[in-house]
């Protein structure tokens, strides 16, 4: 096993080289593994004869194509194994031979069983990095147990923080799928570097758990950052209930003051420059501790303005302000327009498909070519006639 070898300039993006057997499913893995293909690497979905149980997630059309598995598996290889079968387990290892990285979530435990955990995979290939992905650490108690994005914003406070002091709610995305998986592809590239340096492969576990949990905990430990505590848990500005976006006489807006300079700008263009001098605003201590009545004050204020009127006030005050937008008015952005963040494709079978780029962009190592996610074993025929071809030639006497 060798290392990838560098692209030249401009070509194919900074992974250009790197092979990536994916066999990860539903949002997590395949979020992480997609990022890895728009940054230039070849990623190798193989799947159940099943497929992805996310093909199925709003595919109204039942081909598999559903817009949850369409945008979080561009740029792949999709190749149907079936693991417990020992053909297509005997591929998969042919596979892994030439591969770069392994990324699967499989719970601890069954990825033994199934034969795709490191100390397995490593005597086929001692280079490999396999990455896995599941809901809490392997040496705790709770590593044995199924988790979903549901119950680890359940588990890691994230749901107890959304209303400040209410009931706890669930943010409605998947936040702790992406989050970690984002940790997962960064961990990757860790281990790609540190390969590169050493020659060896190694095993890579990212846990949802205690990744959320250090996440929440960057402005939430509050006083617990000391032991004994030495205050609440908690981030003030975040738990206080005028947190929220701000209605206008016509609209909504967010708005963040965050600074001295940016509240001082903001009392004078609002009219109340006796603020400034109020020592419970004067200071990012004294707003802490009196956010409330802050925010209170600010949502009334805002309220007696249009949003023009009040993105025109905090801009002039320059004030990080923008409106409110409902997830269909991203796609006439401005912003979004003119850095061609959706382009346009056609799609073999559905037709023109509108998808977001990579938000990252490489001034030297470019990027990968724009490919659509695949149908289920598209590339399967001829990926396992090669590996067959390899499998006859290993067995040939010599």
């Amino acid at each position: 096993m060798t290392a990838a070898t560098p692209p030249p300039d401009g070509a194919g993006g900074p992974l250009a080289g790197v092979t990536v057997v994916d066999l990860t499913s539903t949002f997590m893995g395949p979020f992480s593994t997609m990022v890895l293909a728009q940054f230039g690497a070849r990623v190798i979905k193989v799947e159940p004869p099943s497929g992805d149980i996310v093909r199925g997630v709003g595919d109204r059309d039942g081909d598999g194509l559903g817009p949850v598995f369409l945008n979080a598996n561009v740029g792949k290889e999709s190749v149907v194994l079936d693991l417990r079968d020992p053909q297509d387990y005997r591929r998969l290892l042919l596979l892994v031979e030439e591969a770069d990285v392994v990324a699967h979530n499989r719970p601890p435990g069954s990825d033994e069983r199934l034969g795709i955990d490191h100390a397995t995979l490593s005597r086929v290939n001692p280079g490999v990095i396999v990455c896995s992905m599941h809901g809490y650490g392997s040496d705790g108690p709770y590593g044995p147990q199924t988790a979903y994005d549901d119950v680890i914003q359940a588990v890691s406070g994230l749901a107890a923080t959304q209303t400040g002091r209410g009931d706890p709610q669930f943010v409605r995305s998947p936040v702790s799928d992406k989050v970690t998986g984002l940790l997962a592809t960064s961990a990757i590239c860790a281990a790609l570097v540190e390969r590169a340096r050493s020659g060896r492969g190694q095993a890579v576990e990212v846990p949802m758990f205690e990744t959320m949990v250090q996440f929440l905990l960057v402005e939430q430990q509050g006083g617990y950052v000391f032991d004994p505590p030495r205050g609440e848990a908690g981030y003030p500005r975040t738990a206080s209930p005028f947190r929220r976006p701000y209605r206008t006489r016509d609209g909504l807006v967010g708005v963040l003051p965050y600074t001295d300079a940016h509240w001082r700008a903001l009392f004078e263009a609002l009219d109340a420059p006796e603020r400034a001098a109020d020592p419970r605003f004067a200071s990012i201590s004294g707003r802490s501790r009196h956010i409330d009545e802050l925010y209170e004050w600010l949502d009334g204020r805002l309220a007696t303005l249009t949003t023009d009127e009040a993105l025109d006030v905090c801009r002039r005050a320059q004030v990080p302000i923008a409106p409110v937008n409902e997830v269909a008015d991203l796609f006439d952005d401005p912003h979004l327009d003119a850095v061609d963040f959706f382009p346009r494709r056609e799609h073999p079978r559905l037709g023109t498909v509108r998808q977001a780029r990579s938000p990252v962009r490489f001034s030297r190592s470019g990027s990968a070519p724009a490919t659509h996610a695949p149908e289920l074993d598209s590339h399967g025929p001829g990926v396992r006639a090669d590996l067959d071809r390899r499998a006859r030639e290993a067995d040939r006497p010599r």
